[in-house]
């Protein structure tokens, strides 16, 4: 929902990392990597319950979520790369539920509920991608449609950072969350009526 007036904000700085990225002949691939590599030690991190180290690789990987895109602009992106970006990003959002729903018993079931509501969004706004694969729906050149809703990445990393800020109301948030998504779900299968009935 957000997402396009936080792309104003951060777009600038990213870009002028990128040129600096690009000039030293690393690639947006590498970069996408780097960032699903900082999957595995955020997920630790959350089991162990050490919420600062887990909120600064949450937001490592952000970063570099956003840079691959901002080098894979100046270089060329390619259908590749924007699978490789999709892949990684929803290896992150998983990652981040499992680790709290491992971390402890109580946050088990709101995890489940938060891990099964993304797979109902990723299938509305991928879905809807596939069908509508080269029009732009407002978001400018991407590796595919991008289709908005209430829910995107920048709400997605706020309540993200919220559960490592706060853990004890990771199940109150998770719900709120899940709910959230099922919005967004029902925001994109109304989109979809109108564009495909």
């Amino acid at each position: 929902m957000f997402d396009a007036r936080l792309r104003k904000l951060i777009d600038p700085p990213l870009n002028r990392i990128a040129s600096l990225v690009v000039r030293s002949g690393v690639g947006a691939n590498a970069i996408t990597l780097a960032g699903a590599a900082l999957v595995i030690p955020l997920f630790y991190a959350l089991l162990a319950q050490n919420w600062l180290l887990a909120l600064a690789l949450l937001l490592a990987n952000r970063v570099l979520d956003g840079l691959d895109g901002a080098v894979a602009r100046l270089r060329g992106p390619t259908a590749w790369g924007g699978y490789l970006d999709s892949l990684c990003d929803y290896l992150f959002y998983i990652a981040v539920p499992l680790g709290f729903a491992f971390a402890a018993p109580a946050n088990e079931l709101s995890a489940l509920i938060l891990t099964a509501s993304f797979m109902l969004t990723a299938v509305s706004f991928l879905a809807l991608a596939a069908i509508m694969a080269g029009r732009d729906l407002g978001h400018g050149v991407k590796a595919f449609t991008y289709s908005s809703g209430l829910m995107e990445g920048g709400e997605t990393i706020a309540f993200f950072v919220a559960m490592c800020l706060f853990p004890a109301l990771f199940p109150q948030l998770a719900l709120l969350f899940a709910a959230l998504c099922g919005v967004t779900v029902l925001q994109r299968l109304w989109q979809a009526r109108r564009l495909l009935g």
